[in-house]
């Protein structure tokens, strides 16, 4: 790998687990299904699966099909002392070389040479990140310099067009048009 080709954004990693648990153990590839999410994921549906949502309103759109992370956070977290691997903290993808924090919604990312999903919004932190590992709920919780909650928990997406995704593919960045819309919490 070239010193350019390690700079491009690319998936370091792919995770899915059938049971709603936290963590999701890391495969070699996942397969994603458009308007449904990753197959064999307990989050995969057309409507929410998170089982909070669920139990609010079952027939919301499930805006959150596919959770992606940076690893970057890693590294951020990692100088508070906080060891974070991919899977830990629930993402189904995570990146290198890519501001997901920084992405206006409806931000198209191209996964490899098939895939591409749709960033709806930003995942929402919450106490079962404590539950992980006490205190990093804090870590990735932090104030804006206007005094606003930034949410550094990665974002959220749903599947444009399916396609397996494995680590060191490529991920392709297509902001949408006119006026920018921030990423809010979904």
């Amino acid at each position: 790998m070239t010193e350019h080709e390690q700079h491009q954004p690319a998936v370091v990693s792919v995770s899915r687990d059938t049971d709603h648990r936290f963590s999701k153990p890391v495969v070699d590839e996942i397969v994603l299904v458009a308007g449904w999410g990753i197959e064999g994921d307990a989050h995969a549906g057309t409507t929410v699966q998170h089982r909070s949502r669920v139990a609010r309103d079952p027939s919301q759109p499930n805006l959150r099909q596919v959770h992606l992370l940076h690893t970057e956070l890693f590294d951020e977290v990692a100088e508070a002392g906080y060891e974070v691997t991919p899977g830990q903290m629930g993402e189904n993808v995570t990146t290198r070389g890519v501001d997901l924090l920084g992405l206006p919604t409806d931000t198209l990312l191209y996964l490899g040479d098939e895939a591409c999903v749709r960033v709806t919004g930003l995942r929402n932190p919450c106490q079962q990140i404590n539950d992980f590992e006490p205190g990093l709920l804090r870590a990735v919780l932090g104030r804006a310099e206007d005094g606003s909650v930034e949410r550094k928990g990665g974002v959220m997406a749903v599947v444009v067009s399916g396609g397996t995704v494995r680590p060191g593919d490529r991920i392709r960045v297509e902001v949408p048009a006119g006026v920018p819309e921030p990423l809010r919490p979904v």
